[in-house]
């Protein structure tokens, strides 16, 4: 090699540990962000008639960063619930952009937290990205649609009753009304013995009264009306709502209702809610206890007493928390303590993740090299699960960055020692006077 190809060598020995220092450097000053893969420095040779001294054998070096997308940082606890950390293979699906989020990126930085509108954000402004919700019940789309996971547009989420369970006694030496015909309650031609109201809650979370009247007409045997006590408008027929009849033992417990058979301790009531209510049509099973029990409605000579009445379903709540399941499950807990299924997120694997085009933010693109993203529930197939409250910490290893550094600069000033010494040689050369 002539003394330019050792010229062109060290330049080539400067160049390369330039890069070698600039890796080190983006690794150290990303030793705090979350979900940061250490890159490594690649070195090779290079020919010399590659270098253009036209001579042969080894001439230089040439360096190269090298991703390691596959290695996984520690999970260290965090403050927020929607600190997400994915314990095993998989990026979180994420977007730049609340329009268009077919233009997807992949991170495992997971520090998300609600923006002024509700999305879920990490810090580098990528918005997560699930499938939402299509029922109640908790069932998730299975279509290719990923929207913005968005917890403050929930709503409070109330719950129409569907079932009360009364626990009462009616006083057994109560004056018998033999004359009783269904309906007298409510039209006011018979007294009730006994009455009560309980509220019961409609499908947008209104309380609604409705009055239980019994009435003795014979022994052991009782009828009752459920008449509705609020705005008469709200009903499409007059009151009585529901009747029927109660049958007891000789021991005071409910022997049957509705003289169904085989014998049963419930009743159905349907609320005739008016068109201009603007309320979904309800049905409630109205629960009176075990047969031959005295876990429900009872008879015995005592004064007639309600012991409870207790409705389910719910008023309209507030959001009050949202909590992520491993499987990716967004949970909303509301403070009328419904627990609601919002939104799944879903974990996205790789052929080959060292092969993903980095992007800013500690981000990834798809490529050619990486394949196509798989979307899977997080758990299923190769993708890991995810740990809220969990973030994955970045890769560097300050011991191997610091002694990286120790290495490049001595290396870096080995190189620029061999320009110096060409250099010399050189002026050496000038100053042989021609013959």
């Amino acid at each position: 090699m002539s003394l330019y190809g050792a010229l062109l060598s060290g330049v080539a020995g400067l160049s390369a540990q330039s890069e070698a220092l600039s890796v080190s450097s983006a690794n150290i000053a990303n030793v705090d962000t979350t979900g940061y893969k250490a890159s490594q420095t690649a070195f090779a040779t290079v020919l010399a008639s590659s270098l253009g001294s036209g001579g042969g054998g080894g001439g230089g070096v040439t360096a190269t960063a090298v991703q390691n997308v596959t290695q996984s940082g520690t999970l260290q606890s965090a403050p927020s619930t929607t600190d997400l950390a994915i314990s095993g293979n998989g990026f979180f699906v994420t977007s730049q952009s609340l329009a268009n989020t077919s233009n997807q990126y992949y991170t495992q930085e997971g520090d998300f937290t609600e923006d002024n509108s509700g999305n879920l954000v990490n810090s580098s402004g990528y918005f997560l990205l699930g499938y939402a919700v299509s029922d109640a019940g908790g069932t998730t789309t299975t279509s290719n649609t990923l929207t913005p996971v968005n917890v403050a547009a929930q709503s409070g989420q109330a719950v129409a009753t569907t079932a009360v369970t009364l626990e009462a006694n009616l006083q057994s030496t109560s004056a018998v009304d033999s004359s009783y015909v269904a309906g007298d309650m409510a039209a006011g031609n018979v007294a009730p013995d006994f009455s009560r109201t309980v509220n019961v809650y409609d499908s947008q979370g209104g309380s609604q009264p409705l009055t239980m009247n019994f009435v003795e007409t014979g022994a052991n045997t009782w009828a009752y009306e459920v008449n509705y006590a609020g705005n008469a408008s709200n009903m499409s027929t007059a009151n009585p709502i529901a009747e029927g009849t109660l049958s007891f033992n000789t021991d005071g417990t409910l022997a049957n209702v509705n003289g169904a058979s085989p014998a049963s301790g419930s009743a159905s009531i349907t609320l005739p809610w008016s068109a201009s209510s603007g309320l979904a049509a309800q049905t409630i099973s109205l629960n009176m206890g075990t047969i031959g029990g005295s876990n429900g409605m009872t008879q015995d000579d005592t004064a007639s007493t309600l012991t409870a009445a207790t409705p389910n379903g719910s008023s309209v709540g507030t959001l009050t928390g949202v909590t992520v399941a491993t499987d990716g499950s967004v949970s909303a807990q509301y403070s009328n303590g419904n627990n609601t299924v919002i939104y799944q997120i879903p974990i996205a694997t790789f052929a080959n993740p060292d092969g993903l085009t980095a992007v800013s933010g500690t981000a990834y693109q798809a490529s050619n090299a990486s394949g196509t993203a798989l979307i899977n529930t997080a758990g299923t197939g190769s993708a890991g699960t995810i740990k809220s409250s969990e973030l994955e910490a970045s890769t560097v290893d300050l011991n191997t960055e610091f002694s990286n550094l120790i290495t490049s600069q001595n290396a870096y000033s080995a190189a620029a020692r061999i320009l110096t010494t060409v250099d010399q040689m050189l002026q050496t050369l000038d100053q042989i006077p021609a013959t």
